[in-house]
């Protein structure tokens, strides 16, 4: 909507000054914010090495504002990044033999085959003792209050170096959030927060009167792959970076929807912890709480272990083996 046409909707007579020029610098903000275009988006994989000779898988290519970009992983972090096209070299030959052999294919193999459960499949804990728990944020549909608080505890738990944070976001949260993602890219550019963006799905479907294998990304006629497409472009309008990871909606999967994460680079990312039901997390877990206002029953059972300072909070990637 143009700036004149939401102004003639409203009458500034009715409204304090203040507030108009608020509401105006939020738009201005905004549009700056997606101003990014993001064309031809294209799922690929394909080995390639950056200028310092690293080698990283290349899982989507695109255009953004016309320029060439892709979107690659290290296979042996599990970290991603949104590079120039020609910043890049290709290497010769498929990357499904190389890719096989790294911690990335690894997971990949694991995490999407068998056993396909309708409900918590794929990764749900640390694959190996670890001294920790992970800290992740689903970020739903929502119209309620957004849960700074329990961001806000999680940062206080350093101050030396940023805390990892996994917030699984949905294209529909982040169209209706923008102060609350600002206030996020405002943590992590002050160093207090680290955040991994996991892929929660664009609309996040739901029907509480529906069965779960006709419901969430299971519902007749659903695109799962749009769903999983469309929030990744989101991402990198907003200059945020899409990781390896997708988080299906109500953890609700089945065998098609798994395997088509296997085709899309991404591993399924479960819980041993959902606070809200309760569940209680020991080291490795991975912790679920909903940050939306959604679940405040989880986000008040959280908050007292995030006033623990011998808390450690693990960043996503270090969940998996080497």
């Amino acid at each position: 909507m143009k700036f004149r046409t939401l102004l003639q909707k409203v009458s500034p007579r009715h409204l304090p000054f203040h507030f108009l020029l608020a509401t105006l610098l939020v738009l201005v903000c905004a549009g700056a914010v997606l101003a990014a275009r993001i064309t031809d988006y294209r799922v690929m994989s394909e080995p390639v090495s950056d200028r310092a000779g690293r080698a990283l898988v290349a899982v989507r290519s695109f255009t953004c504002d016309g320029v060439p970009r892709l979107l690659a992983i290290d296979p042996a972090t599990l970290l991603s990044y949104d590079l120039p096209a020609d910043s890049v070299s290709r290497k010769s030959g498929s990357a499904s033999a190389w890719l096989d052999s790294t911690r990335l294919g690894r997971a990949l193999s694991r995490y999407n085959s068998a056993p396909y459960r309708l409900q918590n499949g794929g990764a749900v804990r640390a694959e190996a003792e670890v001294d920790g728990l992970f800290l992740t944020v689903d970020l739903c549909p929502s119209r309620r209050p957004f849960e700074r608080e329990l961001f806000q505890a999680a940062a206080g738990l350093s101050n030396e170096a940023p805390v990892p944070v996994a917030v699984a976001v949905t294209g529909a949260w982040l169209n209706t959030h923008p102060q609350e993602l600002a206030y996020l890219k405002g943590e992590i550019e002050a160093g207090r927060l680290a955040v991994t963006w996991v892929n929660h799905s664009y609309h996040h479907h739901y029907d509480p009167k529906a069965p779960l294998s006709e419901n969430f990304l299971l519902t007749p006629g659903t695109d799962h792959l749009s769903e999983v497409l469309e929030l990744e472009q989101q991402l990198l309008t907003l200059g945020l970076v899409p990781s390896p990871f997708f988080r299906f909606p109500g953890l609700v999967s089945d065998r098609a929807t798994v395997e088509r994460l296997r085709e899309l680079s991404l591993i399924p990312i479960g819980s041993d912890a959902w606070l809200a039901k309760g569940e209680e997390p020991r080291r490795g877990s991975f912790i679920l709480v909903h940050g939306n206002g959604n679940e405040p029953k989880g986000v008040k059972l959280l908050l007292p272990l995030l006033k623990n300072k011998d808390l450690r909070l693990l960043p996503l990637p270090a969940a998996f083996g080497s």
